[in-house]
């Protein structure tokens, strides 16, 4: 497994959203274990404590537990709640800007759809 770093965001950060898009995308599921933090940071080369900053994060916003001597877990219910942050998300920070987009480019729902159909090997 290899990451590429954005120099623009902290690693922390960009580790964080790597373990959500696990989450979301069901790589990880409700009671999975999380690698562990020196797995991590031997894994890609980074700072034990960047891992844990990361990992705290998650715990801060209920969708990991910490299990004494086991670990850090997904927790019940931590897709759905991410599934609801997320779409509230994209829907006030990027899709007014994508909307506007479309309107400005002249494609409609209908088109977009027709596209995709026509061609679902096409990179979106």
């Amino acid at each position: 497994m290899t990451i590429t770093w954005n120099d623009s965001i902290p690693i922390y950060r960009q580790l964080h959203q790597r373990v959500v898009a696990m989450i979301l995308d069901g790589a990880l599921n409700e009671g999975d274990p999380l690698p562990s933090v020196r797995q991590v940071a031997a894994d890609f080369q980074i700072n034990p404590l960047t891992v844990s900053k990361a990992y705290q994060e998650l715990v801060d916003e209920r969708l990991v537990e910490k299990r004494r001597g086991l670990g850090m877990f997904v927790i019940e219910g931590a897709r759905e709640e991410l599934l609801k942050s997320e779409r509230e998300r994209f829907l006030r920070e990027e899709w007014p800007a994508l909307y506007a987009r479309l309107q400005r480019l002249g494609l409609d729902l209908k088109t977009l759809l027709r596209e995709t159909q026509a061609d679902p090997e096409k990179p979106a």
